[in-house]
C-alpha cells in the first residue's frame, strides 16, 4: 500500500493559506505511508509529465490535522516518488489546530 488511506475531499475545515503562505514553510519528510490523500482520481499525462513542477510548488503541500496528515497538493509527485520505490517526500506541512 502507497498510502494510508485515499478520500474525496478534505475532512479539515478551508485554511485560505496561499502559494506565498506555503512557500515559507519549510520543507520537510514526510513518510508516504503516513499520507491521506485529498483526491481519488489523477491524470496519468500529469504523472508522466517531465515538467509537472513548472508551473507549481516543487513541494508537496500536505495538512496536519487531528494527528492525521493529509496530501492536498502533489498527488502526483507523491505516487512519482512511490513509483520510484522512494518511501518518503519532502513536503510543506501545515499544522491546522481543531
Amino acid at each position: 500500500m502507497i498510502f494510508k488511506a485515499v478520500r474525496d475531499g478534505a475532512p479539515y475545515p478551508d485554511h485560505q493559506t496561499t502559494l506565498k503562505e506555503w512557500a515559507e514553510i519549510p520543507p520537510r519528510k514526510v513518510w508516504l505511508a503516513d499520507l491521506i490523500t485529498t483526491k481519488r482520481e489523477l491524470a496519468l499525462d500529469k504523472l508522466l509529465a517531465e515538467d509537472s513542477t513548472f508551473y507549481g510548488d516543487l513541494f508537496p503541500h500536505v495538512v496536519e490535522y487531528q494527528g492525521y496528515y493529509y496530501l492536498e497538493d502533489g498527488l502526483h509527485r507523491a505516487l512519482r516518488a512511490a513509483l520510484q520505490q522512494r518511501k518518503e517526500i519532502h513536503a510543506r506541512v501545515l499544522i491546522l489546530e481543531d
